[in-house]
């Protein structure tokens, strides 16, 4: 059972090394495959360099829109796992292996991972803290490295082309095909929406987000408010 990794990019300059370097020590990944959105820096640059890894491609997509980008990835993947990581997200060692464990069986359609956030500053150990609680009643995002068995996210066509909540979108209807596994090991992820801004006015600004989500608010329209950092 082979294992895709598929990382959407769009200016990950400061980012995508340190992903490509943790990856390159999961010994269960058999594929990486960058889709990006029409990056302006040296993204494109460093991923072409990057010699750690056995099997790295890169598809030039064109536009930075993450649930797009997302499944422009499968197409190209050859895995029967696809694992979808954001490109500031590093895995540690054991993911891999734990991934293919779990899809042995198969009632476990996909699952996902405990998120530590990066960084020493008070508003990141709250965050750490928040996200389990926010798991604990449904609600799972991309940042958690989420994976999925091909054959399911075939049937349930994937990805929709939303630019905004294509996670939980994704994961609400992954729910009503089999078990969503919460895997014990852990994923740092970064911190960087919340530096160098007040960290209580872009958590009500997300929390507001979300709310307009959950009522019903079109993703394409919040999208225009809100501005995605990757």
């Amino acid at each position: 059972m082979q294992l895709s990794v598929i990382i959407p990019t769009f200016n990950e300059e400061l980012t995508i090394k340190k992903t490509l370097d943790a990856l390159s020590r999961l010994v269960n990944v058999d594929e990486i495959i960058i889709v990006d959105g029409g990056s302006t820096d040296r993204t494109i640059e460093i991923a072409e360099n990057y010699k750690e890894v056995k099997k790295l491609s890169i598809v030039q997509f064109g536009e930075a829109n993450r649930g797009k980008q997302l499944h422009a990835g499968t197409r190209h993947a050859i895995g029967e796992i696809f694992w979808f990581l954001h490109a500031d997200t590093r895995p540690v060692q054991g993911c891999g292996r734990q991934i293919k464990q779990y899809m042995r069986y198969a009632e476990i359609i996909g699952g996902n991972f405990k998120i530590v956030f990066d960084g020493n500053r008070r508003w990141a150990r709250v965050l750490t803290w928040l996200y389990p609680q926010l798991s604990s009643i449904g609600l799972i995002y991309g940042d958690s490295a989420m994976f999925v068995r091909r054959e399911t996210y075939e049937k349930i066509k994937g990805f929709k082309p939303l630019p905004l909540f294509e996670d939980v979108d994704l994961y609400k209807r992954l729910l009503k095909r089999g078990e969503f596994v919460h895997i014990n090991l852990t994923v740092t992820t970064s911190s960087r929406r919340f530096e160098n801004r007040s960290f209580a006015w872009t958590f009500t600004r997300w929390s507001i987000f979300q709310g307009l989500y959950w009522v019903g608010f079109p993703p394409r329209l919040l999208a225009k408010g809100y501005k995605q950092i990757r």
